[in-house]
């Protein structure tokens, strides 16, 4: 069944850069207080999967400002076919979690620390651990709904204080979608109020609207 859009509560309202910031994934202090109030409302969850035109974008912030706040973060990227966060952020494209997926890759070997600079440093009291996507999957149906991905995702949730996934966009396949969504406290879909279909394919918790 869709979920109805309008029904949803608005979570966090995100505002836009005032300027181009220094190095991709950087966040304004107004973002990041953004970030920090609706990290605050998850407190205790868990876990996190994001999902809309945005998720990417919502799923750094709401990461870096956990770890700030002093909390253990993993944010783990799921959007195997449209990897992007490596590039955005200066880290190794692989191996990630496609190569663990694929049982060419450790867990040791996928995690990438991410110290944090400027504002989102914060009381961060060690990096944010990120595990990228790696190679890209046009069909990832079949990996993410593996017992494989399962046991990676719930192996993160009980080492970390809260586990991030930038999951697949609403206009990709329902089954991932619905998978990857089965391990989070919380879903939330993010972009701006125009992006986000009324009816969507996943059950959300609320909404992280970009100004």
């Amino acid at each position: 069944m869709l979920g109805r859009r309008s029904k949803q509560q608005v979570l966090a309202e995100i505002p836009a850069a005032k300027s181009a910031p220094a190095r991709a994934g950087a966040l304004g202090r107004e973002q990041l207080q953004a970030y920090a109030g609706l990290a605050a409302r998850l407190a205790g969850s868990g876990s996190a999967f994001l999902t809309g035109p945005a998720k990417s974008q919502a799923a750094l912030g709401l990461a870096a400002a956990a770890t700030a706040e002093g909390r253990r973060v993993a944010l783990l990227e799921c959007d195997l076919a449209f990897p992007a966060l490596a590039q955005s952020l200066g880290l190794f494209e692989r191996p990630g979690l496609h190569e663990y997926l694929g049982g060419d890759a450790e867990a040791g070997e996928i995690l990438q620390p991410l110290v944090l600079a400027g504002p989102a440093s914060g009381r961060a009291t060690e990096p944010l651990t990120c595990i990228v996507a790696g190679e890209p999957e046009p069909k990832p149906v079949a990996l993410l709904d593996s017992e494989r991905c399962d046991h990676a995702i719930e192996r993160l949730r009980r080492a970390y204080d809260l586990l991030v996934i930038d999951g697949p966009g609403l206009e990709e396949d329902r089954d991932a979608l619905r998978a990857l969504a089965e391990h989070a406290a919380v879903t939330l879909a993010c972009g701006e109020r125009r992006e986000i279909p009324k009816r969507l394919s996943v059950k959300v918790a609320g909404l992280v609207i970009f100004d």
